[in-house]
This record gives C-alpha cells, sequence and structure tokens, in this order.
C-alpha cells in the first residue's frame, strides 16, 4: 500500500512539475541572434527568477504566432511589424519586452550592377522574402516613387550573384556578411540600410497572448528580465557565448560556422546596444512609425494602441 502511494505521489508531482514547464519558442533555427536566450537558459537565469523556462527552436517550418495560438508555446520572438500584423488579424498579442532597438534589415545592390543610389533601383529586380520583410521596402519604394519587379527571395544568394537579381534583401547579421563569404568585398556592394532611411522598426521583441500576461504578469516579466540579463552576459562573455552558440547549432543539426557566427554576434551587439546600455522598453516613436508604416501599406487597418499593446517589463 505505502509503495502503491509512493506512486501515485511521484506520478502527481511529475505533473505538477511538467505543468509548470513554459515555453519560449524562436522565430527562426538557434544561431547567435538568440544567443541571449541561450545563455539565460544555460546558466539558469529563467530559474533563478521562478520560470522552468523551455527553449523550442524556430524554422521555416515553425510558425511562432501558430505555437502561441494552439498552446504549444507561452512566449515567442517576433519582430515587432510581424507582431502588429497578427494583433491586427485577431490574436490578442502583448509584447512584454524589446531586445533588438535598430533594424538590420538592408537592400543590396552590386556596384558593377550600376546602382548607386536608391533611385538606380528604378524598373530592377530586387528580391524580397515573405510579407513580414516587405514592409519597409513596399514603403521606402512607394514614398520614392519608384517601381521595382519584385522577385521571391530564396535563401542562397547565388541567384544574385550570377546576376538575375539588381539587389537582394540581408539581414546586416546574417546574409549580408554571407555576400561576403562569396567573396564580394564591402567596397563592392551598395547597402541601404532601413534604419537610415526613416524606416528603423525595432526587430526580435518577446511576446505572449494577453490571457498568459494576464494570468501571470509576473512570470512574464520574469522572461523579459531574464532575457536580457542573458544578453548583457553575452556581452561580457562573447567567446563563451560563441561556444554556446555553436554547439547548441550542432546539436540541432544546424549547419554552425564559427566565422559567421562571430560576425553575427558582433553584429547583434551594435543593435541590441544602439543608443545604450541593454534594455526592455519599447519606445512610442519607434512603435508608432512601424503602424504607421504598416496603415499606409494596407497590412493592417485598425493598428493597436501603445498602451494597451506594450507591457510594462519592469525594472
Amino acid at each position: 500500500m505505502r509503495a502503491a502511494l509512493l506512486t501515485v505521489l511521484f506520478v502527481v508531482l511529475c505533473g505538477a512539475a511538467q505543468a509548470g514547464t513554459q515555453r519560449l519558442v524562436l522565430h527562426w533555427l538557434p544561431q547567435a541572434q538568440f544567443a541571449g536566450v541561450l545563455m539565460a537558459e544555460e546558466k539558469g537565469f529563467y530559474a533563478r527568477r521562478g520560470v522552468d523556462l523551455e527553449i523550442v527552436p524556430g524554422g521555416p517550418d515553425i510558425n511562432v504566432s501558430r505555437h502561441l495560438a494552439e498552446g504549444r508555446a507561452e512566449f515567442a520572438t517576433m519582430f515587432l511589424s510581424t507582431a502588429l500584423e497578427r494583433r491586427a488579424s485577431g490574436m490578442d498579442l502583448v509584447h512584454i519586452g524589446q531586445i533588438v532597438h535598430q533594424s538590420a534589415l538592408m537592400l543590396v545592390a552590386r556596384k558593377d550592377s550600376g546602382v548607386r543610389s536608391l533611385n538606380d533601383l528604378q524598373g530592377r529586380r530586387v528580391g524580397m522574402w515573405g510579407p513580414d520583410f516587405q514592409i519597409q521596402p513596399r514603403a521606402l519604394f512607394k514614398r520614392l516613387g519608384i517601381e521595382v519587379e519584385v522577385v521571391e527571395q530564396a535563401p542562397s544568394m547565388d541567384l544574385f550573384m550570377r546576376g538575375g537579381l539588381d539587389a537582394v534583401s540581408a539581414m546586416w547579421y546574417n546574409e549580408y556578411h554571407t555576400l561576403m563569404s562569396y567573396g564580394l568585398d564591402e567596397k563592392d556592394m551598395t547597402a541601404f540600410f532601413f534604419r537610415d532611411l526613416d524606416l528603423n522598426f525595432p526587430e526580435d521583441g518577446l511576446y505572449c497572448l494577453r490571457e498568459t500576461y494576464e494570468r501571470d504578469p509576473t512570470a512574464a516579466r520574469a522572461v523579459a528580465q531574464a532575457t536580457l540579463e542573458g544578453w548583457t552576459y553575452v556581452f561580457a562573455h562573447p567567446e563563451e557565448a560563441l561556444e554556446l552558440v555553436v554547439r547548441r547549432m550542432k546539436e540541432h543539426k544546424v549547419r554552425a560556422n564559427r566565422a559567421h557566427q562571430r560576425w553575427m554576434l558582433a553584429r547583434m551587439q551594435d543593435i541590441i546596444l544602439a543608443g545604450g546600455a541593454p534594455r526592455l522598453n519599447l519606445d512610442r516613436a519607434d512603435f508608432e512609425a512601424a503602424t504607421a508604416a504598416l496603415v499606409e501599406q494596407g497590412f493592417i487597418s485598425d493598428p493597436p494602441g501603445y498602451a494597451d499593446f506594450v507591457m510594462e517589463p519592469g525594472p
């Protein structure tokens, strides 16, 4: 009888522990872009703040908003523009912490193609990813009165290197360095950073459903604060962070190029620390600029108010 009771107690405790586990799903595969999250998990920063958090890798087949909607994750990383579009589509998302404060999205052209200025893109073939990444370039082209031929951009840069595209979309911390690894020197490329074109949309942020936040705002704030603590540690220990990132990539069968990850980590530091020390607050001006562009381009029609969308991340 005693053994049976112990068995029942063990099952109950295990179930309680499992029920207490929460998940944060990343919007892409493990890489240096998420070093702060990985480090916070590795060092127990989430656990120390009372949150049993499991990190769920993202990827091309992972829809993070669907994970939230279906209860497969409580928290997610997203670009601000993506989260606003999902919110306008009926998902009651709230913002709980902003990690990246400066846009890394850019357009890149080869100078030998004759593209030296934005106006030189008139009538050219421009590679773009899916809708979430088209908001800034479409807003830019509309503002300048430029018409381009939009071509769906594949992960590979081969078409661009063969001259099939006049310009491509790139993230400063990722594809831009990939082009350099193809043999292009920075002086051979014309780079247009959206952050310098009045289209500086904050990117990686932390989100959850409103019901998740209202059920336990302390846990939501703890997730945000521990993530920021993870990034602070990463910037103080970059070599340790690089080792962790490469190890996690290998564990998830993701090809790991150490030199590329080192570049990515350095650029993440640039865009996270833009304007000073790491912080979690989302600037109202950045929020309003992003919502205005989304409305102008027809991605959303009824944007949320700042106070209704942005939750206080805590100290």
